[in-house]
């Protein structure tokens, strides 16, 4: 079972219907308010079992510390690898929109890129069988319901990259020695592809490129967080297809 913590996530898991939610812990000193209200109806509609406790019980019980009074579990949700992902949007007729990044260990990283992905409109966040994070109680909590839209599937990169350049998607790197973004295509079918955290693309990873693009910067800055540069190539590629 998953666990969900805070609001904004337990209202998108309710509201998005992906999963079933099977048991709700609420603050029983929790005042009512319009997205609390609209938690309790929904709970009420889909007979998920409520249970009101204290705040230190839910503290004892939170996993990613910052539970906002509320702590849910949830039945995982549906598994997804890249062939099957990718199948599922080509006969919804869509171009395929994918992320990969590799080795993030921190978690809010990994959250905040499924945010932006589900904004961006992408259609799955590909990282490592092995190395990184995987859908982490913080991981859901910082995505704020990201993760009921965006898949995120743990798969070896150099195989998830194979699976897409067959499929005709092109493939781009980021790294601090790339073009500038908004000189390198990425209308069409993309797969946009990050180093780990402390690192840049790997020499395997950079070979499957099509090509490199960077964040241009000032001001002596040197690089940028990975969720915050994953974001702007997101949104550079939605620009660029809308232009």
């Amino acid at each position: 079972m998953d666990q969900l913590e805070g609001r904004n996530v337990v209202l998108e898991a309710l509201r998005r219907e992906r999963r079933q939610v099977t048991r709700i812990a609420l603050d029983a000193a929790a005042r009512p308010n319009e997205k609390l209200t609209e938690i309790l109806t929904l709970a009420s509609r889909y007979g998920v079992k409520l249970e009101r406790m204290s705040r230190d019980k839910l503290d004892q019980l939170s996993e990613a510390e910052v539970h906002n009074g509320i702590i849910a579990e949830a039945e995982p949700l549906p598994g997804w690898t890249v062939a099957a992902r990718l199948d599922a949007v080509l006969e919804a007729g869509a171009h395929p929109f994918f992320v990969l990044v590799d080795e993030v260990h921190y978690e809010h990283n990994l959250g905040a890129v499924l945010r932006s992905a589900l904004g961006a409109g992408v259609h799955g966040v590909v990282v490592p069988v092995r190395r990184g994070k995987g859908l982490t109680a913080v991981v859901q909590r910082v995505a704020m319901g990201a993760a009921e839209e965006v898949p995120l599937i743990r798969e070896g990169l150099s195989s998830a990259l194979a699976t897409l350049r067959r499929a005709g998607v092109r493939v781009v790197g980021a790294d601090m020695d790339g073009e500038p973004c908004w000189d390198v295509p990425m209308t069409g079918p993309l797969a946009l592809v990050f180093g780990g955290e402390d690192k840049g693309l790997s020499p395997t990873l950079r070979d499957r490129c099509d090509a490199i693009a960077r964040v241009p910067t000032e001001g002596d800055l040197e690089s940028l967080n990975v969720s915050v540069s994953a974001a702007v190539l997101m949104f550079e590629k939605v620009r660029q297809d809308r232009t």
